[in-house]
């Protein structure tokens, strides 16, 4: 037996608190029958001391003490009931004392005589134990116009000591066994209610990447061992969610990261088996591995961006940044790429929105939108950026007018690697990382990101921040939900 296990040590402290209070139930107990023996007894004794006290009381003043000593003979029978009787007459003159009791159980001649007691200075009767001949005594004075008197009256103790005793026998013999019966009880009791801790033990141990499918037992016993199992379900739950991400995530990038190095890899070849090439076919090699190794440095960045967030960053550097401000000085070095491609970016109702964070995180979050904005809309299209605060908090948006994301697309956007179109994405530069990198960047600062689309209509991403704890939002009007933009659910990165 393990003494140290949980079992044990509860079965240990059930025996210990059951026995404690088997022990305080027997002492109660014992106590209990001997206050309430001793009552009965002492009520007995005094309504046989009052029937000697009126025989006292009705003597005539000239009656000898004889006749007083005969009446209490014949009236009380005190030998023959196992009572002792003593009538003490001022000054210290006894005139009855009973003989032995029929069933000897003490020698009324070894009783101790009590002092003089004048009725008027005690005026109630004293009750009181004499041990060793196992006597209870009552002893009242009476002042009868014979003379003042002493009554004793005694009942032998024994009958309640022999009750007594054998109620110490019986709890002497039965509280060990008790006892005894609690330990093994209470040690299979506790074994019993561990059973489904054990359960979930062993279903645990078998437990592992290879099977997170396995669940633990739910016992319903609606206490918190129950809920413990479905927080651990819950849990386990999450982390084959979060395994199962990880694992796509590796093999996705795997797979991006295959793409270009194999491209890179055939470039090489082809360049180190042909032995004559001009400057123009050579440049274009070279050209073609820059393109793919600029690819590859790319997406490895959006990869480490991605696990320093996952892995949290510092708040040290966080500052009051205003939403409006650095959205138009992102506008505007994002307006030479706008003009490449044919586009407009429009700023309107750019109005003060104070947040606190991360200012390049911030940055990268407008980049990350208008870039894929820009790049999913078509020649001639419009891209709008609005800034705007309230009570509820701050508001970032872009929209556009670009190609717009499917329905069944949309819950998928800001997951890491996904592309509405993987060949058009990929021929645009993008890894499918950009939403995803806004989405972790959102998520530090507390912030909600939101988007609605419909296909060759627009996009529109709207990012929530909350009211910033040492500054005050400028109050500004709530953005009307417009036509929506920027489809950057192609996640470019």
């Amino acid at each position: 037996m393990n003494h140290r296990s949980l079992a044990f040590r509860l079965g240990a402290w059930y025996t210990l608190l059951v026995s404690a209070t088997f022990a305080l139930v027997g002492t109660g107990t014992f106590f209990g029958l001997q206050h309430y023996l001793r009552s009965s007894l002492r009520d007995s004794v005094s309504r046989r001391s009052t029937q000697v006290e009126q025989i006292v009381l009705q003597a005539p003043a000239d009656a000898p003490n004889s006749t007083i000593a005969r009446e209490i003979e014949t009236r009380i029978a005190p030998e023959f009931n196992n009572r002792f009787v003593r009538v003490t007459r001022e000054p210290a003159t006894v005139i009855f004392r009973s003989g032995p009791p029929a069933n000897r159980s003490f020698d009324p001649s070894l009783v101790r005589a009590a002092a003089p007691v004048k009725a008027t200075d005690t005026g109630s009767p004293i009750t009181a134990m004499v041990r060793d001949q196992h006597l209870m005594i009552r002893a009242a004075p009476v002042d009868a116009i014979s003379g003042n008197y002493l009554v004793e009256l005694g009942v032998s103790i024994d009958p309640i000591d022999a009750v007594l005793n054998r109620l110490l026998d019986l709890l002497a013999v039965l509280l060990p066994v008790l006892i005894v019966c609690a330990a093994g009880g209470g040690y299979w009791l506790v074994t019993w209610a561990l059973r489904p801790v054990d359960r979930l033990s062993q279903t645990a141990e078998q437990m592992s990447l290879q099977n997170l499918t396995l669940r633990l037992p739910v016992v319903p016993s609606g206490d918190a061992l129950e809920r413990l199992s479905i927080s651990l379900n819950t849990m386990l739950g999450r982390l084959r969610d979060s395994v199962q991400t990880s694992r796509r995530f590796l093999a996705d990038a795997s797979h991006e990261l295959r793409t270009p190095l194999t491209v890179i890899k055939g470039e090489l070849q082809e360049l180190a088996g042909e032995s004559t090439l001009t400057q123009r076919d050579l440049r274009e090699r070279v050209g073609s591995v820059l393109e793919e190794v600029a690819r590859l440095e790319h997406l490895v960045s959006g990869l480490l961006v991605l696990s320093r967030l996952d892995a949290g960053e510092p708040q040290s550097d966080w500052v009051d940044v205003d939403l409006a401000e650095l959205a138009s000085s992102t506008a505007e070095q994002m307006r030479l790429m706008a003009d490449d491609r044919g586009i407009e970016i429009e700023l309107s109702a750019l109005r003060k929105a104070l947040v606190r964070g991360d200012r390049a995180r911030l940055k990268q979050i407008i980049v990350n939108l208008l870039d894929n904005a820009i790049r999913f809309t078509k020649r001639g299209g419009t891209v709008w950026l609005r800034t705007a605060a309230d009570d509820m908090g701050s508001v970032l948006e872009v929209s556009d007018t670009g190609i717009g994301i499917p329905s069944a697309s949309i819950p998928h956007v800001f997951d890491r690697f996904f592309r509405v179109d993987e060949a058009r994405s990929r021929d645009d530069g993008g890894a499918g990382l950009g939403l995803s990198i806004v989405k972790s960047i959102c998520s530090v600062h507390g912030a909600e990101i939101e988007v609605e689309s419909r296909v060759e209509a627009g996009s529109c991403f709207r990012v929530t921040f909350p009211v910033p704890r040492r500054s005050i939002v400028a109050t500004g009007v709530d953005l009307p939900r417009t036509a929506k933009i920027s489809n950057v659910t192609l996640g470019n990165f």
